[in-house]
């Protein structure tokens, strides 16, 4: 039974991740800081204008890159998942981060030029990337879960990934400052890093075992059953679902690229903002801050565990949108580091919204169609944001000067649109309900 969970492999992924992510951040923050240092002398406020723009532009190359690279290879990987073994669209970008995280540590060790980093995204999206592994993730806990559990059990899945993230993020901080003496600062951290994703890779080829490889050596009862409703279902309840599924599966798709572009767009603006005056965080100061924000990841699986009990999956979304887009607006007013705190406290609902639209969509298609049908929502998502990630960023460079925190007022404006396309499906829903409760009436036998 055991050897069907994917929570180690989330987990350690994660850590991993955490790691680099902060480690990157502050590489590429002192790399710059150097060379805008050596050129322009004293350090004043133009220097910092400089620094933030300077790391906003890395981020816009690099975020398209590592986006649209998967645009070559996440839904062939998926295909061949499918028709071979799961385990493909989870291992090879585990692969792929593992070799393309090497890249950092070289520039860190033998002083290689940021832009090789360019380099490394490109390998990372050519493998999957994210985009194909998480949607494998998800596929795979979809296969391992009944319908009635299905959105408890993708979002614990998402707490492991928060709270794997959130003990990263927090011990970050202080590894990347060992070595600090010498010219290899980050050195640790990285190698923390490459050995987390070292370990997903083994655990996924010779520990973990397919859902399918696990009914047929084990014939587990408890597992065909999810299995089976998912994809042979209820006869009844799939013609009843039959007809409205496209345009509910259509709205939910609209939803989740809404609101995970304002979600995107969020992180990558907010990485710079933090580094700017007044916060002017260090890297203990960003490994906590991150550690904040992965605590939402917790506070939203409890989020469903109590609200499911009142509402459906529809009123979930909702929660989590109102939660994220109100603290955004507060975001905007950050001025202090208590603030910023303040913001994230209000968005502890915020991860909701996407596992359960997952979960919805799973609901609604066959079991086989899991991966492809994951995969392709996540593309649309990364194409989206991606697209608009350059736009977002320059936007935040143009607002600088004037308003810093304008950026996370559209954002937020965007999150609360994404609650357009929900109610259209909660509509439909209810009117559907309502025409089968009257020929139920009109027809009683």
């Amino acid at each position: 039974m055991t050897r069907i969970w994917i929570e180690p492999v989330v987990a350690g992924a994660q850590i991993g991740s955490s790691f680099y992510d902060t480690a990157l951040l502050m590489v590429i923050r002192n790399y710059y800081n150097t060379s805008i240092n050596s050129q322009v002398t004293p350090f004043n406020s133009s220097n910092d204008d400089m620094l933030q723009k300077a790391i906003s532009n890395f981020y816009i190359i690099y975020n398209v890159i590592m986006g649209l690279t998967p645009l070559l290879s996440a839904y062939a990987l998926a295909k061949i998942g499918e028709k071979t073994s799961r385990k493909v669209t989870i291992c090879v970008p585990l692969l792929g981060y593992l070799i393309s995280r090497m890249f950092l540590l070289f520039v860190i060790v033998w002083d290689w030029p940021v832009e090789v980093m360019f380099g490394s995204a490109a390998l990372n999206g050519l493998t999957g990337w994210f985009t194909t592994y998480w949607a494998g993730v998800m596929a795979w806990a979809s296969l391992c879960s009944s319908e009635r559990r299905r959105s408890l059990q993708l979002i614990i899945i998402e707490m492991v990934y928060g709270l794997a993230g959130f003990v990263g993020s927090l011990v970050s901080g202080h590894l990347f400052e060992l070595l600090h003496i010498t010219s290899h600062q980050g050195t640790i951290l990285m190698l923390c890093s490459i050995s987390c994703y070292a370990f997903c890779v083994i655990y996924c080829i010779f520990v973990l075992r397919t859902p399918e490889e696990h009914y047929n050596s084990e014939s587990s009862r408890l597992l065909k059953e999810p299995r089976n409703t998912t994809v042979q279902g209820d006869e009844t309840e799939n013609s009843v679902l039959e007809a409205p599924s496209k345009l509910i599966l259509s709205t939910l798709f609209v939803s989740a690229v809404l609101f995970n572009v304002a979600f995107t767009g969020t992180d990558d603006v907010v990485n710079v903002f933090v580094l700017k005056k007044p916060l002017s965080w260090g890297p203990v100061d960003v490994g906590y801050g991150n550690a904040a924000a992965y605590m939402t990841y917790i506070t939203s699986f409890l989020g469903v565990f109590i609200f499911s009990r009142f509402t459906g999956d529809l009123g979930l979304i909702a929660i989590g949108i109102i939660s994220f887009g109100s603290g955004l607006i507060l975001m905007a007013f950050v001025r202090f580091t208590y603030m910023y705190y303040i913001a994230r406290a209000v968005m502890i609902f915020s991860l909701i919204p996407t596992p359960t639209i997952r979960s919805m969509i799973s609901k609604r298609i066959q079991g086989s169609s899991y991966g492809k049908t994951f995969v392709v929502l996540q593309l649309a998502i990364e194409i989206v944001a991606v697209s608009s990630s350059a736009g977002f960023n320059k936007l935040y460079q143009a607002t600088l000067d004037w308003y810093s925190g304008f950026c996370f007022m559209v954002f937020g404006a965007l999150a609360f649109t994404s609650i357009i396309p929900i109610g259209i499906a909660a509509c439909y829903e209810w009117s559907r309900r309502g025409q089968q409760y009257n020929a139920v009436v009109s027809d009683p036998q």
